[in-house]
């Protein structure tokens, strides 16, 4: 009997027993997400445990079992000769199972015209900043920096589920499953909104290098919406000195430029005669009517319209 018939026609599937770690939970997580499964019992079984017999019989098998094979759905990295990434970083069973499985799952949280443009994108930066750090993590290594008792770390937050040592519910055959249940849960969450925050970027990238192709001056991006720019800017390397955009109380904001990520200096900033001054007083300094604000430190400013902020940040334009 296969083990699909054994269970009732639903996919078996078989982690370890006993306190579970952030590399399995998400490993899980991935697995009902990329195959469309939602409730152990109803659509899958799920089995933690140890014992040979069920990790032989089942279907996918991961952080147990001593063996990785991703043809026979084996995703354990704790034998002799596990694989490890290209630089030696040693994979655990999230990475491994995240190779196989996470641009699909990626793809299932993305609307159906936004997965071929942006899933294997979005699966390629979560396996670098997101995965890769479970990896080191699970594995007590570290290629990226200090491993820490960080007790906001994404694997610290995944242990404080299981149950404590004297909880009814640590004990038994069936111990910490209901636990392991609600820290998937919990880890698909992050990674839905990790997911969303990637494809609104990329989205926003789209939109911010239409603009700067339509815009007059390559020095001055126009956005019709509010939305994430900065990146986009630093990865196609743009000349823009500053960006106009709505603020939600109507107003139109007129940012300056950093000269690298994380900097609070501007590539231009404002005019150090319209720093800190408002409405009627900046307008006569500026000669802009509509102008309202720019702030002492002349990194931002705004106007009442689209018109006005797109003709402070002409004037704040360095002299040819």
């Amino acid at each position: 009997m296969s083990a699909l018939e054994a269970a009732g026609g639903m996919p078996l599937l078989v982690t370890h027993s006993g306190k579970f770690h952030c590399d399995e939970v998400f490993a899980y997580a991935v697995l009902r997400l990329a195959l469309a499964l939602r409730t152990p019992g109803e659509d899958h079984r799920l089995v933690r445990t140890r014992k040979p017999e069920p990790i032989a019989a089942a279907d996918i098998v991961w952080d147990v079992g001593t063996t990785f094979d991703a043809a026979r759905q084996r995703f354990d990295h704790h034998q002799r000769g596990a694989p490890t990434r290209e630089d030696g970083t040693p994979f655990s069973s999230a990475g491994l199972v995240w190779q196989v499985y996470g641009e699909h799952a990626v793809a299932r949280l993305l609307e159906v015209s936004d997965s071929a443009r942006f899933a294997p994108a979005i699966a390629a930066e979560l396996d670098r900043k997101l995965v890769r750090r479970i990896d080191e993590v699970d594995n007590g290594v570290s290629m990226t920096g200090p491993l820490v008792d960080d007790t906001l770390s994404l694997a610290s937050l995944v242990g404080e589920f299981n149950p404590s040592w004297d909880d009814p519910a640590s004990e038994g055959p069936t111990a910490g499953d209901a636990a392991f249940l609600e820290a998937t849960a919990f880890m698909e969450g992050v990674l839905r909104r990790r997911v969303e925050g990637l494809r609104a970027r990329h989205a926003a990238d789209a939109r911010v290098l239409a603009a700067h192709q339509a815009g007059e001056d390559p020095r001055i991006l126009v956005l019709e919406r509010g939305m994430p720019w900065k990146g986009a800017v630093f990865a196609h390397d743009l000349p823009v000195l500053f960006a106009v955009s709505p603020a939600s109380n109507g107003n139109w904001m007129l940012d300056t430029m950093p000269p690298e990520p994380g900097s609070f200096a501007q590539r231009q900033p404002l005019p150090e005669e319209w720093a800190g001054l408002q409405d009627t007083e900046l307008a006569e300094r500026s000669g802009v009517a509509d102008a309202v604000f720019v702030h002492v430190r002349r990194f931002v400013g705004a106007a009442r319209s689209r018109d006005g902020a797109v003709e402070m940040a002409r004037r704040a334009l360095p002299a040819a």
